[in-house]
């Protein structure tokens, strides 16, 4: 049994490196979205709009979003079980696959570099602005960079590593319950008015369930940076340890630190969401200038560390449950 679940996440895998997320296409975490918009709409109008009611309907949606999605998933795996187990095993591979985010992350992360290349200064604002959840009418051209770069350094935890994760721990089961959770923070998990309390249970349990995984990420990019050529593997090391918990979230920095580290950059600081300006420490040294070719570094970056991830994640659960006896 775990090495075709082994071999389900690893073809899951490639099917993401080569298929990536196409648009038009339908997908798991589309559909877990408008679940999310849907129960969010009834929650509101069955729950008071005070701190106490907003709390409860925030804890309300995580528990049924989790339920939902624990049941469908059981329900298809064992249905196409019944059908046949290859069945069922071409359903496990399309649920890895579709947990997984590295070359939608890359490429979109990609787009921002393109327009930079173009000389299209708003076409760069608007690809950014697909990718970040800050306001980017204010951002110049270095702001853009950083947070192109930001967004694929916390997502190489988010929707890479950590999905692999939870996908080692769990099966395919644990890799959906993951994406809900990391997709319900991501849509309500904003520390503003409509969201500070309604979205709390969801930023919480995404941060408990992110606090191992986004080390691991942290200490994989490390690795990864030592790698390639053309990285600070030391300067990662470094800046990790001094600025890993400069972020309001616990996990945010993880990734972040290793990252600007890795390219001598300063990353992270003051940042507008919803036309609020929020004070944030800065994460990295200001060793040089952001360009546009750092989007691509930090896209390689992201990819080495998936790769060594998936391999770390593969021997350890080959070891742990008995395959090899060391």
């Amino acid at each position: 049994m775990i090495y075709e679940m082994t071999a389900a996440i690893w073809m899951g895998f490639v099917m993401d490196l080569i298929v990536g997320d196409p648009q038009g296409w339908p997908h798991l975490v589309r559909l877990i979205g408008w679940m999310i918009q849907k129960l969010e709409i009834i929650l509101r109008k069955h729950f008071p709009g005070t701190k106490a009611g907003q709390l409860a309907a925030g804890r309300e949606i995580v528990i049924l979003v989790l339920m939902a999605t624990a049941i469908g998933g059981v329900g298809l795996l064992r249905i196409s079980d019944r059908i046949h187990p290859l069945i069922c095993f071409i359903v496990s591979v399309f649920l890895c696959w579709q947990v997984l985010a590295a070359k939608s992350l890359y490429v979109e992360s990609g787009k921002v570099w393109q327009m930079f290349q173009q000389s299209d200064m708003e076409g760069a604002r608007a690809a950014v602005s697909m990718i970040v959840g800050r306001d980017t009418d204010c951002l110049d051209q270095a702001g853009i960079i950083r947070a192109a770069i930001e967004t694929v350094a916390e997502n190489a935890s988010d929707g890479v590593v950590a999905p692999l994760f939870y996908l080692f721990l769990l099966g395919p089961l644990g890799g959906i319950l993951y994406k809900a959770v990391n997709t319900m923070d991501s849509m309500i998990g904003y520390q503003n008015e409509t969201y500070r309390y309604f979205g709390r249970a969801a930023a919480k349990t995404d941060d408990l369930l992110n606090w191992i995984p986004s080390r691991l990420s942290a200490l994989l990019m490390i690795l990864a940076a030592w790698l390639l050529p053309g990285y600070d593997g030391a300067a990662a090391w470094r800046i990790w340890r001094r600025d890993r918990h400069n972020h309001q979230s616990p996990n945010s920095a993880q990734t972040e630190a290793a990252c600007a580290g890795a390219l001598h950059l300063m990353l992270a600081g003051d940042a507008w969401y919803f036309g609020e300006l929020h004070h944030k420490p800065t994460i990295g040294d200001p060793d040089r200038e952001a360009k546009a070719d750092d989007i691509r570094k930090a896209g390689r970056l992201m990819l080495m560390t998936a790769f060594l991830a998936l391999i770390f994640f593969t021997a350890s659960s080959v070891i742990l449950r008995g395959g090899v006896k060391i």
